[in-house]
C-alpha cells in the first residue's frame, strides 16, 4: 500500500456477508487505523448497492476467507443494480498470511507452539489438525491450499473438513485417528460471521479435540483486506 493517496481514490467497500457490528466493526477498525490514507467504507452484503459511491471509483473487498459463490454473485448482482462500476476482488485466501493466523489462534489455545521470530512450530501439542470452515464440499475443496500452508508451518497432518455438511469432521477425525494421530484440533478457517457462535466447539468437543478460535479481527486479516485493495490500485 502507498502511504498517500490522490482525493479520489477509489473507495474500499468492505463487504461482510454478516452483520457490519462486532467482529466486521473491529476489522475495519484495524484497516483504518493501519491505513489511514484509505477511505473505507462497510457494509453488508444485502446493503451494498446502497453503500457503493456514485462519480466515485471503488474496490469491494468480500470479508470471506474463500470465494463463496453464493456471496460472491449477491456481491455481483448488488454492484450491476447500483450501476457503478466498482471492482471486486477475490476473497482473502488462501494465503500465507492466512495460515500464520491460524497457527498463532492455535498456539493462543496452546494447541501449537511456535518461537517468537518465524513462528515456526517447535514441539506440537497435538499431532493433526483438522481446518473446519462452512459451506459444503465445496467450502472444504476451497480451503485445501490454505490446509496446505498450514501444515508446512506446523509440520503436521492437517486436513479441510466442513462443519456443516457431510463428510464432516467427525469422519475427518476418524481418519486421522486411524492413520495414528490421536490428539487433535480444531482450527476453523473462518472470520467469525459465518456460522453460529458455537458450532466450532460442538465439533471439536465432539471428537474430543481441542479447538481455536475463528480468526476475528486479527492484524492479518486487516493487512489481506489492505492488500487487496493495494493489488486493484495496481492494476
Amino acid at each position: 500500500m502507498p502511504t498517500s493517496l490522490p482525493p479520489d481514490a477509489p473507495v474500499l467497500v468492505l463487504a461482510t456477508p454478516g452483520d457490519t457490528a462486532g467482529v466486521a466493526e473491529e476489522i475495519a477498525a484495524v484497516v483504518r487505523v493501519d491505513n489511514p490514507q484509505i477511505e473505507l467504507r462497510l457494509t453488508s452484503v444485502t446493503d451494498l448497492a446502497d453503500s457503493l459511491p456514485t462519480g466515485r471509483d471503488a474496490v469491494v473487498v468480500p470479508l470471506l476467507t474463500w470465494d463463496d459463490p453464493v456471496v460472491m454473485a449477491e456481491i455481483g448482482k448488488a454492484v450491476a443494480v447500483a450501476g457503478t462500476g466498482a471492482v471486486v476482488t477475490e476473497a482473502l485466501g488462501p494465503h500465507p498470511l492466512l495460515a500464520e493466523a491460524l497457527h498463532i489462534k492455535l498456539a493462543e489455545r496452546g494447541l501449537a507452539r511456535a518461537d517468537r521470530v518465524r513462528l515456526l512450530n517447535v514441539s506440537s501439542p497435538v499431532d493433526a489438525v483438522i481446518l473446519g470452515t462452512v459451506g459444503g464440499e465445496r467450502a472444504v475443496h476451497a480451503v485445501q491450499a490454505t490446509a496446505v500452508l498450514l501444515a508446512s508451518r506446523l509440520t503436521l497432518p492437517v486436513v479441510a473438513a466442513s462443519f456443516d455438511s457431510e463428510p464432516g469432521v467427525g469422519v475427518a477425525a476418524q481418519r486421522l485417528r486411524a492413520a495414528g494421530a490421536e490428539r487433535l484440533a480444531v482450527a476453523p478457517c473462518m472470520i467469525g460471521h459465518e456460522a453460529p457462535a458455537g458450532i466450532v466447539e460442538q465439533a471439536a468437543t465432539a471428537i474430543n479435540a481441542g479447538h481455536a478460535e475463528p480468526l476475528g479481527p486479527h492484524s492479518a486479516i486487516a493487512e489481506l483486506v489492505a492488500r487487496a485493495y493495494g493489488s486493484q490500485l495496481a492494476t
